[in-house]
């Protein structure tokens, strides 16, 4: 049974130990996001202990429970798992070519929640919108189906292209399509995000288009729009981020 999802991006720096000085503050932009993130994890371990973890990679992958992974890519040899595995054992191999998405959502497991476990579904960034909401409807409609609760955590970043600053330089375009991307998530607006351009968003280097569109793809049976609460949403590094966490309809 579909319970929660929570929405988070996907920035390295969320882990400390790969943020330097800023990782480590107690203050500051990055502290208020991991708070934010964390937050939002939490809610979703308090809801289920198991998890879904989607987003896009750069190709379509289906990543069980016995998933380990490393950050060494990003700097450090951090090792993140979907379950209780004993990380420090010499014989678990981590995959250091894992998908960012997976990874978070490995890193956020093991922070709140270290007993669920958790398994991905991650999409090729390319694939096109009806697929993408198809996906989110088939994912909702197979964990519906069981008992067991289910939480879905659904990681992806908005555009890279805010500024002078930003991973993919700065386009003008980018600040208003952030604006109705936010505004969308905030209000649980699931046509909004269906709707949202492939191609605009990849010219915008809207890393969670896909990611958007499947988390409306879950709720699109529902009645009415999802019950939204928003955490964050801000561009501290020129790059999208909104934290959320979606209930159903009628829920509390």
């Amino acid at each position: 049974m579909f319970c929660v999802a929570s929405l988070v991006p996907s920035p390295p720096v969320l882990v400390p130990r790969l943020g330097g000085a800023a990782g480590t503050a107690a203050e500051g932009e990055v502290a208020v996001l991991r708070a934010a993130v964390r937050r939002a994890a939490t809610e979703l371990a308090e809801a289920a202990d198991r998890w879904v973890v989607i987003g896009a990679a750069a190709a379509d992958r289906v990543l069980g429970s016995d998933t380990v992974g490393t950050f060494r890519g990003y700097g450090v040899d951090v090792r993140a798992g979907f379950s209780e595995t004993p990380l420090d054992d010499n014989a678990v191999i981590a995959d250091p070519t894992l998908p960012l998405p997976a990874l978070i959502g490995a890193w956020l497991r093991e922070q709140v929640a270290p007993h669920a476990v958790a398994r991905a579904r991650l999409v090729a960034a390319d694939t096109p919108a009806d697929e993408c909401v198809a996906f989110g409807a088939c994912l909702r409609g197979s964990l519906d189906a069981g008992p067991e609760r289910y939480g879905v955590l659904v990681v992806g970043d908005g555009a890279a292209t805010l500024s002078t600053a930003s991973p993919g330089y700065y386009d003008e375009r980018a600040e208003g399509v952030q604006a109705e991307i936010d505004r969308a998530l905030s209000a649980g607006d699931r046509r909004a995000l269906a709707d949202l351009d492939p191609a605009l968003c990849a010219d915008l280097h809207i890393g969670g288009r896909a990611a958007y569109q499947m988390l409306a793809g879950l709720f699109q049976s529902e009645p009415a729009d999802p019950k939204v609460e928003t955490l964050y949403s801000a561009a501290p590094f020129g790059v999208g981020y909104h934290v959320s966490v979606w209930h159903p309809a009628g829920t509390a």
